[in-house]
C-alpha cells in the first residue's frame, strides 16, 4: 500500500469514526434509574424487571432498557425496553422478555441475579441515531417464580 493510499484509509477511517466520537462527547440530559430488589420469572420463561425513572429533557426518543446475568455475569440477557417520558417527575417501568429463545432452562434460574437498567436516549447526529446515555443502575436482585 503507498503512503498517498494509507493517509487517505486513515482519514477516511477518521471521518467514519467521528459520529462516534461526538456521540460520546454531547452531554446527554440529568436522569436517574432505579431498579427494583426483585423480578419474576413466569413459568414459560418470561423474566420481568421492573424500577423507576427520571429524566429531564429530550431530543430525540428515550428508552428503559434492562438486561440481566448470573454469577459474574459473562452472559448477559436483554430482557425488553420501556419507551420513556422525559417530564422530569418519578416513573414506573417494567420490562419483559424471553432469554436465550425463551425456554425457562436457557434464561436465569431464581435467585440472585445481575441486573443493569440503562436510561437511554437516541440522538439525531447527521443522520443517523447515536445513543446518549442519561443514567444507569446495577444491582443485585432475587428472581423468584410467579
Amino acid at each position: 500500500m503507498s503512503l498517498t493510499s494509507a493517509l487517505a484509509a486513515a482519514a477516511l477511517l477518521t471521518l467514519a469514526a467521528a459520529p462516534a466520537a461526538q456521540a460520546g462527547t454531547v452531554p446527554a440530559a440529568g436522569g436517574s434509574v432505579t431498579v427494583d430488589p426483585a423480578g419474576r420469572i413466569a413459568p414459560d420463561g418470561t423474566v420481568t424487571l421492573t424500577g423507576t425513572y427520571r429524566c429531564d429533557a429530550a431530543s430525540g426518543p428515550v428508552y428503559v432498557t434492562s438486561s440481566v446475568s448470573r454469577d459474574a455475569g459473562s452472559v448477559r440477557h436483554g430482557i425488553g425496553g420501556t419507551p420513556a417520558v422525559c417530564d422530569g417527575l418519578d416513573h414506573p417501568w417494567a420490562n419483559s422478555g424471553r432469554p436465550s429463545g425463551g425456554s425457562a432452562p436457557a434464561g436465569p434460574a431464581p435467585g440472585p441475579a445481575r441486573v443493569e437498567a440503562t436510561l437511554m436516549e437516541l440522538r439525531p447526529l447527521g443522520g443517523l441515531p447515536l445513543p446518549a446515555f442519561h443514567a444507569r443502575q446495577t444491582r443485585t436482585v432475587t428472581l423468584v417464580r410467579g
